[in-house]
C-alpha cells in the first residue's frame, strides 16, 4: 500500500456526482479527462430503455458463456442469477453487436433438468454488456436448485444455487466460506478448485475481486508458456472499457468458473476494484475529483455487471449501495458493509502510522453515518444467534511493534477508533452476545478475539474476527511471516497468523462456531493440494478463540 498523505474531502462532492450520472455512453468508455464532466448531460443509457434493436441469436457462431455462470445473495423465496454473454471475451464488444439479445434460462431441481420449477426469459443488454441479472422468487425455502443459461444454440454450463431457511426456521448449522483478494498477477486460482469441491452453503467474498494493476503477455506471476495475453490487459485500469475487460480475464480462468458454478456468492468491494486505498471520492494519488469520479463510476458499473447482484445494488453513476442484509433462518443475521465508499480520508496517510488526535476524532467515520445508523438498528432488531458482519478491513486492533504507541494501519479500523467504538457500544447496547466479524485485505489469515478493551488482554471478548487470507494476492507467502513473533507479542487477543495463500470455512451451529484455515503452499504453480493450517471453535454465549 502507498502512503500518500493526507486531503480533504471535495468541496463539490454532490456536483461531481450529479455530473457523473450524466456522463455519454461512450465517453464514460473512453475519458479520463476532468472536461469530460462538464461536456455531457445526455444520460447514461438504462438497460430496457435505450431501445436497441435486437440480435438475432441464431447468428451466434461461438460460445457466448465463456465466462461461465454464477447466483448470489440467496433469500428465503428467491435466487439470483448471472451470466454475460462473451463469444470472445477479450475484444472490448466481446464479439457482439450494440443489439439486445434474447436469453432463456431454467431452474430446476435436478442437474439434467427433469423437474423444472421455473424457467422464463430475459434480455442481455448492450449497455450492461450483454450481462443477464435474473430475480428468481416464489421458491420454496432451503432448498438446493439447479440452473442453466440458453440463447440460440448455445447451452451454458449447469450452475447450482439454493435459497435461504425461511426467516423464522429454527437452523441447526450453516457451512459458509470466506474469502477475498484474487490478484490475477500473482498466481493461479488453485484455491477456488477446491473451494468448488467443498461442502459449503454460502461463499462470502469480502474485497478485492478485481485488482487494477497490468498483466502482461505471461500472466505476470503464472508464467504462461502455452498462450499470450493480448497486450490490452498491460495496463492499469481506468475507463469503462479498461475494467469489463479486465472482468473478462478473471472470469476465464476455470478455477473461478468452477467455484461460480457450484455455489452462490455474497459479495462486497474493498479498494482494488477501483484504485488502492481511495476514501469515498478521494483517490490515491494527486487526480482531480472528477476524474476520480468517472474512474470511480466505471468500475461500479463493471462490478456490477459482472458480479451476481441484485436490483437494488445497480449503480446510480459513481454511486451504489453495496451495504445490504440477509438472514438464514433464525441462525444468522449478515450485515454485509461498505467500509470503502463512504468513508472519510485515511488519517496520517493511507499506510502505518501511531495514532493521534485525528484517529479518535469521533467526526470521523469508516462506514458513513447513514449506513452506521442502519447496523446499529438492524443489531436492535435481530432476533439472529449468530450476528455476522462481512466487511473488508481489519476490524480489531492490530499492533505493528513493540513500541508505546505502537504504529497501527490507517486504512484499517485503527485509523477510525470512534467508528469502531461507536459500534463495539451499539453491538452491546443490542444485547449482541454472539458477534463474528469476516475480513479480508491483508493477505494472510488471522484469527482475533475481539476485546471489550484491545489494551486489557484481561477485558471481556465481546466477538470473534476471522481474517481469511487472499486467494492468490502476495503470491505464494509463507507459513510463518518475518513478523510473526513481533505480532503475536504485540497482540495478545491474535489467536493465529498464517502467511500462506487459502480461504476458511466456518460453520455456525447452535451451541459453537469452528472455523478451519485451509492453505496450498504455493500459487505461482497451478495444481497445489489444499490443508487445514488450523482450527479454532467459539462458543455461544461465551466468546474467545479456542484451537481445535
Amino acid at each position: 500500500m502507498t502512503s500518500t498523505g493526507h486531503q480533504q474531502p471535495s468541496q463539490h462532492a454532490p456536483e461531481l456526482r450529479a455530473a457523473a450520472r450524466h456522463l455519454g455512453r461512450r465517453r464514460l468508455f473512453t475519458v479520463t479527462g476532468a472536461a469530460a464532466v462538464l461536456a455531457f448531460a445526455t444520460n447514461l443509457p438504462t438497460a430496457g430503455v435505450a431501445g436497441a434493436a435486437e440480435f438475432d441469436a441464431a447468428k451466434i457462431t461461438e460460445n457466448p458463456f465463456t465466462l461461465g455462470v454464477a447466483s448470489g445473495d440467496p433469500q428465503a423465496t428467491s435466487v439470483l442469477l448471472w451470466t454475460r454473454l462473451a463469444p470472445t471475451p477479450y475484444q472490448a464488444d466481446s464479439g457482439l453487436p450494440p443489439e439486445r439479445v434474447t436469453v432463456h434460462w431454467e431452474l430446476a431441481r435436478d442437474e439434467r433438468f427433469r423437474h423444472v420449477v421455473r424457467r422464463g426469459a430475459t434480455f442481455a443488454h448492450p449497455e450492461f454488456h450483454h450481462s443477464v441479472h435474473v430475480e428468481v422468487g416464489h421458491l420454496d425455502s432451503d432448498r438446493v436448485f439447479y440452473y442453466r443459461f440458453k440463447t440460440g444454440s448455445w447451452i451454458s454450463e449447469t450452475g447450482r444455487t439454493r435459497t435461504a431457511p425461511s426467516s423464522r426456521a429454527r437452523v441447526d448449522e450453516l457451512r459458509l466460506a470466506a474469502v477475498s483478494c484474487q490478484a490475477y498477477h500473482d498466481g493461479y486460482f488453485t484455491a477456488y478448485g477446491h473451494l468448488a469441491e467443498d461442502d459449503v452453503d454460502v461463499v462470502f467474498h469480502v474485497g478485492d475481486y478485481l485488482y487494477e494493476y497490468a498483466v502482461d503477455s505471461v500472466g505476470g506471476a503464472r508464467n504462461y508458456t502455452d498462450r499470450v495475453l493480448p497486450d490490452l490487459f498491460n495496463h492499469e485500469t481506468i475507463t469503462l472499457e479498461d475494467y469489463r475487460l479486465r472482468y473478462s480475464l478473471y472470469k476465464t480462468d476455470p478455477d473461478l468458473r468452477a467455484v461460480h458454478a457450484a455455489h452462490p456468492f455474497v459479495v462486497t468491494w474493498d479498494d482494488h476494484e477501483v484504485e488502492n486505498n481511495y476514501a469515498d471520492d478521494i483517490p490515491e494519488n494527486s487526480v482531480p475529483p472528477e476524474e476520480f469520479l468517472l474512474r470511480r463510476a466505471a468500475g461500479y458499473r463493471a462490478y456490477w455487471e459482472n458480479l451476481p447482484l441484485r436490483r437494488p445494488q445497480r449503480p446510480e453513476g459513481p454511486d451504489m449501495q453495496m451495504y445490504r442484509r440477509l438472514n438464514w433462518g433464525r441462525l444468522a443475521q449478515f450485515d454485509i458493509l461498505d467500509t470503502r465508499q463512504y468513508r472519510s480520508d485515511q488519517a496520517y496517510g493511507d499506510g502505518a502510522d501511531v495514532p493521534g488526535p485525528e484517529t479518535d476524532d469521533p467526526a470521523r467515520t469508516i462506514t458513513g453515518a447513514a449506513q452506521e445508523r442502519w447496523l446499529l438498528d438492524g443489531w436492535q432488531a435481530s432476533q439472529a444467534l449468530w450476528n455476522v458482519v462481512p466487511q473488508q478491513v481489519i476490524f480489531s486492533q492490530r499492533k505493528f511493534d513493540l513500541t508505546v504507541p505502537s504504529r497501527v494501519s490507517m486504512d484499517a479500523w485503527d485509523g477510525y477508533r470512534a467508528s469502531r467504538g461507536r459500534v463495539l457500544a451499539g453491538a452491546e447496547a443490542a444485547g449482541v452476545e454472539n458477534l463474528m466479524v469476516f475480513t479480508g485485505d491483508v493477505h494472510v489469515g488471522y484469527a482475533f478475539d475481539i476485546k471489550d478493551d484491545f489494551d486489557d488482554p484481561s477485558s471481556r471478548t465481546v466477538g470473534t474476527e476471522i481474517v481469511t487470507t487472499s486467494i492468490t494476492s502476495g503470491r505464494d507467502g509463507v507459513e510463518k511471516p518475518a513478523n510473526w513473533e513481533t505480532y503475536m507479542a504485540a497482540n495478545p487477543h491474535l489467536k493465529f497468523y498464517n502467511g500462506r495463500r487459502g480461504y476458511t470455512t466456518v460453520r455456525l451451529g447452535r451451541e459453537s462456531a469452528r472455523a478451519d484455515f485451509k492453505t496450498v503452499p504455493a500459487v505461482t504453480v497451478p495444481g497445489a493440494a489444499i490443508s487445514t493450517a488450523a482450527s479454532f471453535v467459539t462458543e455461544v454465549g461465551d466468546q474467545g478463540l479456542k484451537p481445535v
